[in-house]
């Protein structure tokens, strides 16, 4: 073998030689903007979002108005022409007005009031006294001949609280005033809208001329609040509305926690006096300019990573054998002895890769022979249990097979019912030994050809407890000893040979119980004729929830009806009466 090289200093080259690349390109690397069109570009934006934000409340606000222009004549025609008297009670008025708010999501509260001041309404809304008011000024707007939009006021909405406002239009037939038609508007599309744009550390909300919060996103402003203690919006209401579009300005807030330099603008709503404001902290709004100052440190930390992440390629070549021998080492050690490590490399882990197949094949013979000695154990075992249990039915010549039938019925009643595969196992050798008990018990009274005498059935009671005690010194049989012990169990308390109740009967118990009592009445009997499988399922059935376990008689079910308890076709007789 060559002389072996030390993978440390392979490393080790490796790392001086990519550090020296990073530095490079760090050096080299020149990275200017232009701060102040960074921030002209944030100011744009601001201005952009304000003034896209007032069309959207502007365009909505002439829909509202036009949408009630045309309304105007619906009313006029469905009151008969005229707002006077009785027709204000029309109920074709009320429903027009019922579906009118029904078909406009933004409208709350609905009502069309005559020249002498009566009125039908319909809405969401409980109608209050600042309600009214505004009601009562609309009203003198629209006998004057014009529009009228009000003042935001907060209400209740289907349990949620929303800012709402009044918009009107008279009601005019020939040039003559006959009332108005007047809703009260839901706010909500103006509040999600805001909510939508309020990201990043931007804050957006709607004045009215007097600088009184209109709409805002969450929960940190109220309907009503004066936010003329904010300079834009003092810089709104001083010029009257007088301009449409704001320049971005800087300005301090006191957040109650200090001073905070902000940056805001507004736009004017069109058709309306109210404003859309949009503010945002300068750290915010200028984070890209700082981001710029702090560029040559990240530019730094790049060049440490981009180090790192030359040097951790570079260094997979060298350690990808380890890798290789841990994936083999973790696959034998989860069962696989078939891994082997092929690995070419002139360093220790070459050699290491060479010894470790040569254990890996070594350990895959000794399982392969540890596995037959096993697999061949089992088979002694299970064939063991089977003789043992041969050797009992051989005794009654009348039960001949008895234990293997009980044996295929218990494990397919397991199977349906999600045993797992450890259960199963446990499950099929209690069934095979489940009548062991009966080797103890005397031939004059396990032959006896007709009914047994109370006595010697208190005697045959016996065999459950004498299997369980022949089983009880090997340890390894611990798991099957209920099944053994309580087969003949019932949950009504009627059982033997101890007389268990209910949760007290070891559910391998209830499974052998249901089989054992298929067997016996699907089987030719010296006291008895084989019944017919269907009679016997029916009739364990109608002793489900008393002697069986509902659950098992149900698996029961489910396997015969798919063919998994094939029983041969014999006569339908008598109900069995006695069991052994």
């Amino acid at each position: 073998m060559p002389r072996r090289i030390p993978i440390l200093y392979l490393i080790v080259s490796v790392l001086l030689l990519v550090s020296v690349v990073p530095i490079y390109f760090f050096v080299i690397r020149v990275v200017e903007a232009n701060r102040e069109q960074l921030m002209v570009n944030e100011q744009m934006l601001e201005n952009g979002l304000t003034r896209s934000l007032a069309d959207d409340i502007g365009l909505r606000q002439a829909n509202l108005h036009a949408k009630l222009e045309d309304f105007n004549g619906v009313v006029l025609a469905g009151a008969g022409g005229g707002l006077l008297g009785e027709r204000m009670n029309s109920p074709r008025l009320r429903a027009l007005l019922q579906n009118f708010v029904t078909s406009s999501p933004e409208v709350a509260y609905a009502t069309v009031v005559n020249a002498e001041s009566k009125g039908a309404s319909a809405g969401r809304l409980e109608s209050d006294v600042f309600m009214r008011k505004e009601l009562g000024r609309a009203l003198q707007a629209a006998r004057d001949g014009q529009s009228y939009t009000g003042q935001p006021l907060a209400a209740k909405i289907a349990s949620r609280l929303s800012t709402i406002v009044l918009v009107s239009e008279p009601i005019l037939s020939g040039g003559r005033f006959n009332g108005m038609i007047a809703v009260f508007e839901d706010l909500r599309f103006v509040s999600d809208r805001l909510q939508s744009y309020s990201v990043a550390g931007m804050t957006t909300y709607v004045v009215d001329r007097q600088g009184r919060l209109i709409a805002a996103p969450g929960t940190q402003y109220q309907t009503g609040q004066d936010m003329t203690g904010v300079e834009v919006v003092k810089s709104f209401v001083e010029r009257a509305g007088r301009v449409q579009f704001a320049p971005t300005m800087n300005f301090t807030v006191n957040d109650g926690s200090g001073k905070t330099r902000m940056l805001g603008t507004y736009a004017l709503v069109p058709s309306l006096t109210w404003a859309v404001v949009a503010q945002k902290s300068q750290l915010d709004a200028y984070a890209s300019v700082y981001a710029m100052q702090r560029e040559a440190w990240n530019w730094a930390i790049l060049a440490v990573l981009v180090s790192v992440a030359l040097s951790v390629l570079a260094a997979r070549s060298i350690t990808r054998p380890v890798e290789l021998l841990t994936k083999a080492s973790r696959a034998i050690a989860a069962g696989d002895f078939s891994q082997r490590a092929y690995l070419k490399s002139r360093t220790e882990i070459g050699e290491l890769a060479a010894t470790f197949n040569l254990m890996a094949e070594n350990l895959e013979k000794l399982v392969a022979d540890l596995k037959r000695a096993a697999t061949e154990n089992r088979e002694l075992f299970l064939n063991s249990i089977q003789m043992l249990a041969g050797a009992v039915d051989e005794r009654d010549p009348y039960t001949r097979g008895h234990s293997d039938r009980v044996t295929r019925y218990s494990v397919a009643i397991a199977l349906e019912m999600g045993f797992k595969d450890d259960e199963v196992e446990v499950v099929r050798v209690a069934a095979q030994l489940h009548d062991l008990g009966k080797i103890g018990i005397e031939d004059s009274i396990l032959k006896n050809p007709g009914r047994l005498t109370p006595e010697e059935f208190e005697v045959m009671k016996a065999h459950p407890l004498k299997g369980a005690n022949i089983m009880r010194p090997v340890e390894q049989l611990a798991a099957l000893i209920p099944g053994v012990a309580s087969h003949h169990e019932s949950l009504d308390g009627n059982g033997y040979p101890m007389g268990l109740k209910g949760d007290e009967v070891p559910m391998i118990a209830r499974v052998i119980s249901v089989a054992d009592t298929f067997d016996a009445m699907t089987t030719e009997r010296p006291y008895q004729s084989a019944m017919e499988a269907p009679y016997v399922i029916d009739y364990i059935d109608q002793m489900a929830g008393r002697r069986f376990d509902p659950a098992v008689v149900a698996a029961l079910k489910r396997a015969f009806a798919r063919g998994e308890l094939v029983v041969g076709p014999r006569p339908e007789a008598e109900r069995l009466t006695v069991e052994r």
